[in-house]
C-alpha cells in the first residue's frame, strides 16, 4: 500500500526556480489537525506503514505538524520530514525547533541542501548555510537526516538521463534554456512513477490525492481516501492510463493536442500537455496553482 505524503500546505518561504509544485509565499492551501486525523485513519485502513509531512514548507505550521506527527506515531507509523530548514538559525535554536519531533520518534529528516535554496557562499566561507546547521543539530538529537541536492542540470547530465531536477512545475517554466530536446514522439513512458500501482501519492488539503504533482486520482474529500487507492484502476484514468499505455507521446496523440517538435524530457513533454488539458480534466489536473495558474 501507498506511503502518505502529506503536503501540508504550499506556502514556501523559498520560490525556487525547480519547485514542481510552484510553492512560495503566497500559495494557498494548508491542513488542518481534523483533516489530517480523517487521513491518518484512512491510511490505517489500507495498510500505510510511512506518512511524511512536506510542503510547501511544513514548519510554517509548526504546531499543527508537530500534532499531525504525534498522532501518527501513536497510530504506529513510520514518520519523515521534508524542510528547507528556514528555521535552523543556530544549532542551539535548531535543537529547540527539532527536540519535540526527537522525542516522537521520526524515522528521517529530509533537509534541502543545494543552491537553489542557499546559493553557494558556504563553499567558499566558513559561514554555515541553514541545511548544515540543522543537520548538526539533527544529529545531536539523533535523528536521522537525509540531504536533498537538487542542482541545475547540465546538457550532458540531460543526455546522459542523469539530471536530479524534474521538468515539471516552475522548472518546465525556467530551467530548460539551453538544454537538448528529443523528438516528442520517442518520450513513450512515465520514467518517475508507477502509474500502475503507486507507492506513495501526495495529499493536499483541497482533498487531491496526487499520483503525481498535479495528477490527482481523485478527490478525498468526496471519495473516502482508502475508497480511492483500493478502487484505483490505472486503465480507467483519463490521464494516467494513457501515460501507462505509451507515455506523453500517447496522451497528445489520443487527445490530438497542438504542441512542440522536442522536449527536453518525458516530464517536460508531459507537464505541458497536461497543462493543455486542465479544463478539459479539471477533476484530475489539479490544483491550478501547481500549474502556475
Amino acid at each position: 500500500m501507498p506511503d502518505i505524503h502529506f503536503l501540508l500546505t504550499y506556502t514556501c518561504t523559498f520560490e525556487c526556480d525547480h519547485c514542481f509544485l510552484y510553492c512560495g509565499p503566497k500559495s494557498e492551501g494548508t491542513f488542518t489537525i481534523n483533516q489530517i486525523k480523517e487521513v491518518l485513519n484512512e491510511a490505517a485502513k489500507i495498510g500505510t506503514r510511512t506518512i511524511y509531512f512536506e510542503g510547501g514548507e511544513p514548519f510554517l505550521y509548526y504546531p499543527i505538524m508537530v500534532e499531525g506527527l504525534k498522532i501518527a506515531h501513536e497510530m504506529g507509523f513510520k514518520t519523515g520530514i521534508v524542510t528547507n530548514c528556514y528555521w535552523a538559525t543556530s544549532i542551539e535554536d535548531a535543537e529547540l525547533w527539532l527536540e519535540p519531533i526527537a522525542k516522537l520518534g521520526i524515522s528521517i529528516l529530509s533537509v534541502s541542501d543545494d543552491s537553489f535554496h542557499f546559493g553557494t557562499e558556504s563553499i567558499f566561507s566558513k559561514k554555515k548555510n541553514p541545511a548544515e546547521i540543522a543537520t548538526m543539530a539533527a544529529r545531536n538529537l539523533s535523528i536521522q537526516d537525509l540531504p536533498l541536492c537538487i542542482k541545475e542540470p547540465t546538457a550532458e547530465e540531460v543526455i546522459n538521463k542523469e539530471q536530479d531536477l524534474l521538468f515539471k512545475g516552475r522548472a518546465a517554466e525556467k530551467l530548460i534554456e539551453g538544454l537538448p530536446k528529443r523528438h516528442w514522439e520517442d518520450l513513450t513512458k512515465c520514467p518517475y512513477e508507477n502509474l500502475k500501482n503507486p507507492t506513495r501519492v501526495h495529499v493536499d488539503s483541497f482533498g487531491n490525492v496526487h499520483i503525481c504533482q498535479g495528477l490527482s486520482m481523485g478527490n478525498m474529500w468526496e471519495t473516502p481516501l482508502s475508497e480511492l487507492i483500493n478502487n484505483y484502476e490505472v486503465e480507467n484514468h483519463p490521464i494516467c492510463g494513457h501515460l501507462y499505455q505509451g507515455g506523453p507521446a500517447q496522451l497528445a496523440k489520443v487527445y490530438n493536442m497542438n504542441h512542440d517538435d522536442k522536449y527536453v524530457d518525458e516530464c517536460h513533454f508531459c507537464y505541458f500537455i497536461r497543462l493543455a488539458l486542465i479544463d478539459k480534466f479539471p477533476k484530475y489536473l489539479t490544483p491550478r496553482q501547481v500549474y502556475g495558474l
